[in-house]
């Protein structure tokens, strides 16, 4: 705007010169408006460059302006891009550390069952063993049994039922006993009368 004002006071200056000059030599006067035309015109183009090179600057300034707009949005959406990834993060670390706390207790109750699986085959070696040297013994002692009293016990029954048969001399003898219903000295004497006292 200043720059405007100079021109402004050239061209008033220009135009009183020529007017001091129109009341002078004629020749001078000629020169004078020639250099005065030149000079105007050199005005206008140089004016035109000024509001084109203003308008260049505008048109910059608003493309910077609009740059400037672009990168701040495109940074707010980096922005909440970060948000979304590092919430995203925090919920698989979450996730993560609950899948660890999950296979740490299946592992614990894993090694449980391993221990409970060793401690049965222990217990399943014992009772084999136990198995092998109680059954035989338990057999044997039926069969003197056996060989002795002649009675051949039934084991299917219930728990308070004696019930065999005695195989004598001549036959085969039945036995039904209620232990509910008579004491453990009547239940003997009745067995022992069995027994042949013939050897």
């Amino acid at each position: 705007m200043a720059q405007g004002h100079k021109f402004q006071d050239l061209e008033e200056t220009g135009e009183a010169l020529v007017a001091f000059i129109n009341s002078s030599q004629p020749e001078k006067l000629k020169q004078v408006k020639k250099e005065h035309q030149a000079l105007s015109e050199r005005h206008i183009e140089t004016k035109k460059i000024v509001t084109q090179i203003l308008k260049d600057f505008a048109l910059s300034e608003e493309n910077a302006c609009q740059k400037f707009l672009d990168l701040e949005k495109h940074k707010m959406q980096k922005a909440l891009d970060c948000d979304k990834v590092e919430k995203q993060l925090e919920q698989y670390t979450a996730k993560n550390q609950m899948t660890k706390s999950e296979l740490q207790f299946l592992q614990g109750e894993l090694e449980n069952l391993r221990n409970a699986e060793h401690e049965i085959q222990t217990l399943q070696s014992e009772v084999d063993e136990d198995t092998t040297e109680v059954i035989p013994s338990a057999v044997y002692v039926a069969q003197l049994f056996y060989l002795i009293t002649k009675i051949k016990w039934e084991y299917d029954t219930q728990p308070n039922i004696l019930k065999g048969v005695h195989y004598g001399e001549d036959l085969a003898t039945p036995i039904n006993i209620d232990s509910s219903l008579q004491d453990e000295s009547e239940i003997s004497d009745e067995l022992w009368d069995f027994i042949s006292t013939k050897w």
